[in-house]
């Protein structure tokens, strides 16, 4: 019997899944979730990665617990993609990561976009190390290593510093066609930071294998357990999905919302609306994406204390237009269109409509622009 473990490493939280290859099915399944360090400064979203690397314990030591662990012969991560790791010589992190939702480095990104000709969004981690160089002196100096979510975990996991072209397509360094890091483009930022950036491996290249002590934390087999290349979570999603071939799309509703398909050639949009990402296969993934889905929903719930089904209940007693009432759920700013500075707007407000029943109108608002965006 053969089982590998997957492993969703999240905006919101970590997923596990427990696959038995001979039986085709998921025998085992394991979650923890969390959120982002608490902060007043606008546009900023950051979590520490040592929240990834507990998490992922629990959510893993749930997913195993009721089969054979001596039976796990692979591991595969799925990462929020975008966010900025840094670590030093010694490998140990230098700061909390910025994450993917992160609109700090706006400025940065307008900067690089008057440079390059197209435009850079603040997503894009060259804005983010370039915020990084200039608002934390004391940070950049101490910098051995720039690398995604996903690939801190496989970092975690292995101990060797590697990453795959479908996520680091998302960093707005990668040369998209070739597959290969852009000494133009990391020159923008740092002579030094094409020597931080990991190593590309292919598709089918194995990272390495689970260090002896990760394995006693999950009670797997020492020196057994590949680790495989993984991906960020959209590309991790399309191969899931089965999205291998041109003219199949996926829509995803999450944190973000996003849609994709495959191509078998890259997508050059120079307003970068449509983002040109390679896929986990060798292809390409060309990918639209709104930051603010599921995210102003919670906001909803969360300010009035109600669960999804209490809103969606109150919702429906209010006649359809919400009397002229809109709701733009800007929250984190946006990146389609690319608004980085944009905030969310309750506007269209009468007399008697601040009642729970009209607000609660906000969250079907919410779901159903998700749906469409």
């Amino acid at each position: 019997m053969a089982l590998y473990l997957g492993l969703d490493v999240g905006t919101q939280g970590v997923k596990a899944v427990v696959y038995d290859a001979k039986a085709k099915q998921i025998v085992g399944r394991g979650s923890q979730a969390w959120g982002f360090i608490q902060s007043t400064v606008p546009g900023r979203a950051e979590q520490h990665p040592k929240t990834w690397i507990e998490g992922t314990i629990t959510a893993a030591k749930q997913a195993l617990s009721n089969v054979d662990r001596s039976a796990v012969k692979g591991i595969g991560v799925s990462g929020q993609q975008h966010g900025m790791v840094v670590l030093d010589k010694q490998g140990e992190v230098l700061r909390p990561a910025k994450l993917w939702c992160d609109t700090e480095s706006a400025g940065e990104a307008a900067e690089l976009s008057q440079k390059l000709g197209y435009t850079v969004v603040p997503s894009f981690t060259l804005t983010k190390l370039l915020w990084l160089k200039r608002n934390e002196p004391d940070v950049w100096p101490r910098i051995a290593a720039a690398m995604l979510p996903h690939d801190y975990m496989n970092y975690w996991l292995t101990g060797q510093m590697a990453t795959e072209a479908g996520d680091a397509s998302g960093t707005g360094l990668l040369d998209v066609t070739n597959r290969c890091w852009d000494p133009k483009l990391t020159s923008l930022i740092d002579d030094q930071l094409i020597n931080w950036l990991p190593k590309l491996i292919g598709p089918d290249e194995p990272v390495g294998k689970v260090k002896s002590d990760v394995c006693g934390l999950l009670g797997l087999g020492p020196g057994e357990v590949v680790v495989s290349p993984g991906s960020g979570d959209n590309a991790m999603s399309a191969l899931g999905a089965g999205i291998t071939r041109p003219g199949e799309f996926v829509v995803s509703l999450g944190t973000s919302a996003t849609l994709f398909g495959v191509s078998d050639k890259p997508i050059l949009d120079p307003t970068c609306a449509i983002c040109p990402f390679c896929d986990a296969t060798g292809a390409w993934l060309p990918l639209i994406c709104t930051l603010n889905c599921t995210k102003p929903a919670e906001e909803v719930t969360s300010a009035f204390g109600l669960t999804h089904s209490e809103a969606s209940a109150l919702a429906e007693q209010e006649e359809p237009g919400s009397s002229g009432m809109s709701f733009l759920p800007y929250l984190v700013g946006e990146r389609t269109p690319n608004w980085p500075d944009s905030t969310g707007a309750i506007v269209g407000l009468r007399p008697g409509e601040l009642s729970l029943c009209h607000l609660s109108i906000l969250y079907l608002f919410v779901i159903r622009s998700g749906q469409s965006s």
